[in-house]
């Protein structure tokens, strides 16, 4: 895990990869709980027998925004922005689903710091968000998450 402190710290990873997650399982369980709380029940996510015969992946598969609000999870796992007054999750810009993540799939995040702005003590930070799954070469999800922090 990098921590990070200040703006300066920040700058200096610009252009660069910051780090990966560990390996996170989405088991059918979370993508049930996922289904629940979204209202999203579609059978290629929670019928796992309907899933298997007619699917084209042969098993139920992960939400893409189920994978996509693992990001702030995730992230705390790479990196430790300290000495802030405020984060503040901004938006998400450029986002593709490149891959489907199948119930049991593993998923890791890694993010590369694509710019560091000082916005007149507001700090704009714009991360390459790529999700990476066990065993494919193809990622889950490739864009921009923006982040604005407050130094103290």
């Amino acid at each position: 895990m990098v921590t990070i402190r200040s703006f300066e710290e920040y700058k200096s990873y610009e252009g660069k990869v910051l780090g990966v997650s560990e390996w996170h399982k989405i088991d059918q369980d979370q993508i049930n709980k996922f289904a629940d709380a979204t209202l999203d029940h579609q059978w290629i996510h929670t019928n796992e027998e309907r899933a298997a015969n007619e699917g084209p992946f042969k098993t139920t598969i992960a939400h893409g925004y189920l994978t996509l609000s693992l990001i702030p999870y995730l992230w705390k796992q790479i990196a430790d922005v300290t000495n802030v007054k405020m984060e503040i999750n901004y938006g998400i810009e450029n986002f593709k689903f490149g891959q489907a993540v199948p119930s049991g799939g593993e998923v890791q995040l890694q993010a590369t710091v694509k710019s560091i702005t000082n916005l007149r003590g507001t700090i704009k930070a714009v991360i390459q968000a790529q999700l990476l799954i066990k065993d494919y070469v193809k990622p889950a999800y490739v864009g921009d998450v923006i982040f604005l922090y407050h130094f103290n």
